[in-house]
């Protein structure tokens, strides 16, 4: 006799297909544990009948759960729930910037198997070509196209992880230009790329939609043509989540082809193509190093990086990615072949987009008032507040055992920035605890626990 499922099924809306909002509905409740390792998933064609979908649909959607190793078949008995990936602990950690957990044990294992069968021995054999494989680039390319950046594979360098790529990118440019200009707030890896490097960044001023035209034009005016390197993200900036429209993009781009500046665009949340939110490199691709990477969109164990140089640097930034001295583990280029030529890449992209779309709204249900609605889907929010206040928050947040990022490390000068604030990470943490964790700086907030103004 098969045991009687625990879930409650529902599709929820939307305009991708049936399957994957089956997909995403399961995976939920799974990472939500609202489902135990070991329930069983109710039988295709009960399920269908349920949900007014086709029994292909329930298939396709059970498929790409067992891909990611949330499920497991179990010939003659049915589908289960296989494991919980992550865990629980005293403090809970919203500093980590990466997403949740999408591959279990089981389809790591799977992915292994699989590719000690078929995968080529001379990736492990020769040191490959400093570029990449051809076929591995040929292979990411395809995947920025789906971002709506079209890269020829010989124009793509892969690096061990985007902070590799932005190394290369700042080597490479900074042959020709000094001036290294950036948001006020920005990347703690970039800025310690620069102080390795012996430069010190201009910070400029920013508003709710990213770095501000006229600070740029003013720091550009102040430097002769040429002299000037531009760092900056324009999608889903890193802490405060700024977005830039299509307009402030096109501003931004005219004002370094006025003053001949060069721009090193940090791309690492994108993961939709947006005719509304064209990425600098289509608009001004002569002039753009574009910086992707893996780590953000699918897998932070998958440390490739992409860099796309403007043409006439390609030869610098090939030099520079060979002195950086880092190779991408042959394992790691095997696997994201794998997964990107089996579905599992794209598949797993969705099903994170729908759950920073989910851990986002949980956000601003808890702390809606504190936080800068992300106009985006990725797995970090921001809570402007000014600077003396940033700081006793953190404190105040440790001894009620929530970690909560520093403002301290995103400040491109040791002056006050304008904009000021806490990173909250919503992405590693199980469900649970983030729910609890939120819970926790809301009392804060609200005064209920220490006082943090």
């Amino acid at each position: 006799m098969r045991l009687h499922s625990p879930w409650h099924p529902h599709l929820p809306a939307g305009d991708t297909s049936p399957a994957e909002r089956l997909a995403d509905a399961l995976a939920g409740d799974i990472l939500g544990e609202k489902l135990n390792a070991g329930d069983r998933l109710p039988a295709h064609r009960d399920l269908a009948w349920r949900l007014d979908i086709g029994i292909g649909s329930v298939t396709r959607a059970y498929g790409m759960l067992e891909r990611r190793g949330l499920v497991r078949s179990v010939r003659g008995r049915g589908t289960f729930v296989a494991s919980h990936p992550g865990g629980r602990g005293c403090v809970i950690d919203l500093s980590a910037n990466m997403p949740p957990p999408m591959f279990s044990d089981r389809a790591l294992a799977r992915t292994l198997s699989r590719l000690a069968r078929t995968v080529d021995p001379t990736l492990f054999n020769v040191y490959p070509p400093i570029a990449g494989h051809i076929e591995h680039r040929r292979i990411m390319g395809h995947w920025l196209a789906e971002l709506g950046v079209d890269i020829a594979p010989e124009g793509l360098l892969l690096a061990s992880g985007a902070q590799q790529a932005l190394g290369v990118a700042l080597a490479a440019s900074t042959r020709e230009a000094r001036v290294i200009l950036t948001e006020e707030l920005t990347y703690p890896g970039m800025l310690t790329l620069l102080r390795q490097a012996g430069l010190a960044p201009r910070g400029l001023e920013m508003d709710e939609s990213g770095l501000m035209p006229t600070a740029l034009e003013g720091a550009l005016r102040d430097n002769a043509p040429g002299q000037c390197v531009l760092y900056v993200t324009p999608t889903m900036h890193n802490p405060t989540t700024a977005t830039m429209d299509r307009a402030r993009r096109q501003d931004i781009v005219r004002l370094c082809r006025a003053h001949d500046a060069l721009i090193i665009e940090d791309d690492v949340y994108d993961c939709a193509a947006d005719d509304r939110l064209p990425p600098l490199v289509t608009l001004a691709p002569e002039r753009t190093f574009y910086v992707s990477s893996l780590s953000k969109t699918l897998s932070p164990g998958l440390r490739i990086g992409a860099l796309a140089p403007p043409q006439r640097f390609m030869a610098a930034a090939r030099e520079a990615l060979l002195n950086s001295s880092l190779m991408i583990a042959p394992l790691s280029y095997a696997m994201m072949a794998q997964w990107m030529l089996d579905g599992t890449a794209a598949s797993v992209r969705q099903a994170l987009r729908a759950e920073a779309r989910r851990r986002r709204e949980l956000a601003m249900q808890r702390l809606g008032p504190h936080l800068v609605p992300p106009s985006y889907d990725a797995f970090h929010a921001w809570m402007p507040m000014p600077v003396e206040q940033a700081m006793r928050f953190e404190a105040e947040a440790a001894l009620h055992d929530v970690k909560v990022t520093p403002l301290r490390p995103f400040m491109a000068s040791p002056h006050s920035p304008g904009r000021a604030g806490i990173r909250l990470c919503l992405g590693p943490a199980s469900l649970p605890d983030l729910t609890e964790a939120l819970h926790r700086l809301h009392a804060l907030c609200a005064g209920k626990g220490k006082s943090v103004t």
